[in-house]
Parts: C-alpha cells; structure tokens; sequence
C-alpha cells in the first residue's frame, strides 16, 4: 500500500515536471528577448549657422513638415500633463500628438526661440481653429462650430524612436556652456515646470546606415510666458505676468543671480557670467521680426506681441550686457 502511494506521488511529479517544461520550452515558443535600446551620439545642441535667417513663423519642421488640416481624424487619448491632448491623423495620413488647452500657444514659441539658438526640439506647428472629427466630448475652447481653437501638432514622424526620460541633475553635457544656456534659456522663457518627465531622448537615425544621434528634447514648453513662484503664484501663457516679471536680479562673485523661483531651482546657482552672455548673444542675432514671427506662430494677438517682443528683448540685452 505505502509503495503504491509513493509511486501515485512520484508519477503526480513527474507530470507537473512535464507540463512545466512543455511550457516553457526550448524552441519557438523560449522566453522573449529585450528591445535593443538604440545607440547613438547623444545630442543637446548644434551649431545654428546664421541665426538670423531662421524662420521662426514656421520653426524646425519648415514648410515641408506642416500637418494636412484638411481632414484631421482622432486616433485616441494622449494621457498625463496639465493639458488635453489626442493623438490624431492629418489628411497626408501623418500623425500628431494634438495639445489642446493654455499651454499650446507658449510651448510654440518656446520651442521655437530654443531651436533658434542651436538646441534640438520637438516639431511643433500651431493653428487657431481646426475640425478634429471623432474627438471625444470634452471641454475644450470651440471655434467655427464645433472646431477646436489653437491646436498645436506635434510631428510623431516614422522612424524616430521615443526612448527614455533624461535628468537635469545627470546627463551628458553637465557643465558644458551649452547645458548651462540651456538653463538660461528656461529663466528666460520664464518655465517653471522644469521636472525630469519633461526631458525626452529621441533616437534618430542615420542616413544610409551611419550611426544615429540620441536626441535629448525638452518635450513640454508649456508652462512659460507667465511669471515662477509657488503652487498658487506661478502662471502660464500670461504676457503681463510675463512682462512684469523680473529676470536678472544681479551678479555675485562671477555668477549670475536670477529672479526664478520653480522646480529644479538649484540648476540656477551656478550660472557664470561668460556662459550667459554666450546664450545671450546668439539670442541677439534675433530681429524683433522673428521674435513677432514666433508670437504670430503661437497666435497671439497684435497687443499681446507688442508687450511680449520688447520684454523678450530687454532680457536679451540683460544677458549681453552682464558686467565681467
């Protein structure tokens, strides 16, 4: 009787040892490989050339590169941040991250002014009223019956590759002239929301199988043009904000003093003189017509550009003028 209990739990084993392996197998069916992560040079800024040719009204994307808003389609929901957001499909069959909301007139100009100087963007393109059909029912500001106002499309282009998030406090280009005019940038945008899920690698690829470049993109300029501060002080896409607000307040001891209170407001304390002038004078090759042309892109109103050109400039002049 005890032998044939022992054998009954000995062929019981046997199976579930069986079943186990026929499971998990050896051929086909074994366990899964990782994604190969794409490898590249990592990427923050570029030699603009000549600046003051660059054409801020239509930005990195150009001509060539504007969404068909002839027959916009909604694919489905972009989920996370401050603003609502679809993935949508223009009528050349493109698609585009659609950002809807306070956020997508500031975050076309800032892209644009930070592509203007040398640093690597997203492809961004705003438009005052659009038909978006099959969107869901949300309250969002209407134009034209039921278009959508001031959509800003952002290019999703075929063989590009959204890696991982990068760190203000560890990337690398900590130190170098270009991370620091990077930050100045920020002061100068007046962006508060300076938190890693911002910061975007995007992997593109070579021509003609060269190795390919690790781009490494602030993906979210939209918290700017309004003043930093608290929870309940700090604004966005508010141009008097902007234009009340202090920028320099100083130098001391060769490093420039800021008037930015938001996140990630220790990036602010090392700022030397000769790296905010570098970002300052590439700035100033800027005509007051391409600033105006980044603040049509955003379409903001003839009123608002007449107060938000000059403040842009007098920051300007703030960096280039810097004592030491």
């Amino acid at each position: 009787m005890l032998t044939q209990q022992r054998t009954g739990k000995f062929s019981a084993l046997t199976i579930v040892l069986l079943l186990s392996l026929s499971s998990t197998g050896s051929g086909q069916d074994g366990p899964k490989k990782k994604k190969e992560v794409p490898q590249g040079t990592p990427v923050l800024w570029r030699d603009p050339g000549d600046i003051s040719a660059r054409d801020l009204l239509l930005g990195a994307g150009g001509e060539e590169m504007k969404p068909d808003i002839s027959n916009i389609t909604f694919v489905k929901d972009e989920v996370g941040g401050f603003s609502i957001g679809y993935r949508v499909r223009d009528g050349a069959g493109r698609t585009w991250v659609a950002k809807i909301g306070k956020e997508a007139q500031p975050e076309t100009v800032s892209s644009r002014l930070v592509w203007a100087v040398g640093y690597v963007t997203e492809i961004h393109y705003l438009f005052p009223c659009v038909q978006i059909k099959g969107t869901p029912s949300k309250q969002v500001e209407r134009c034209e019956g039921q278009g959508v106002a001031n959509v800003r499309f952002e290019a999703r282009p075929k063989g590009i590759k959204r890696l991982g998030i990068w760190s203000w406090m560890n990337n690398p280009f900590m130190g170098t002239k270009e991370f620091k005019g990077l930050i100045v940038m920020m002061a100068l945008l007046n962006n508060w929301d300076l938190k890693d899920d911002n910061n975007k690698i995007i992997y593109v690829p070579g021509a003609d199988g060269a190795q390919g470049e690790l781009h490494y993109i602030l993906t979210d300029l939209g918290a700017t043009f309004g003043k930093t501060g608290g929870f309940m002080s700090r604004s966005r896409n508010a141009p008097k904000d902007y234009f009340k607000a202090k920028f320099v307040e100083g130098v001391e001891g060769g490093r420039v003093k800021f008037a930015y209170s938001g996140k990630n407001s220790g990036l602010f304390k090392d700022i030397t003189v000769e790296q905010a002038k570098w970002v300052g004078t590439l700035l100033s090759r800027l005509s007051d017509q391409q600033l105006t042309d980044a603040f049509r892109a955003g379409n903001f109103d003839a009123e608002e550009i007449q107060m938000l050109v000059p403040a842009v400039r007098a920051r300007i002049n703030q960096l280039v003028n810097l004592p030491g």
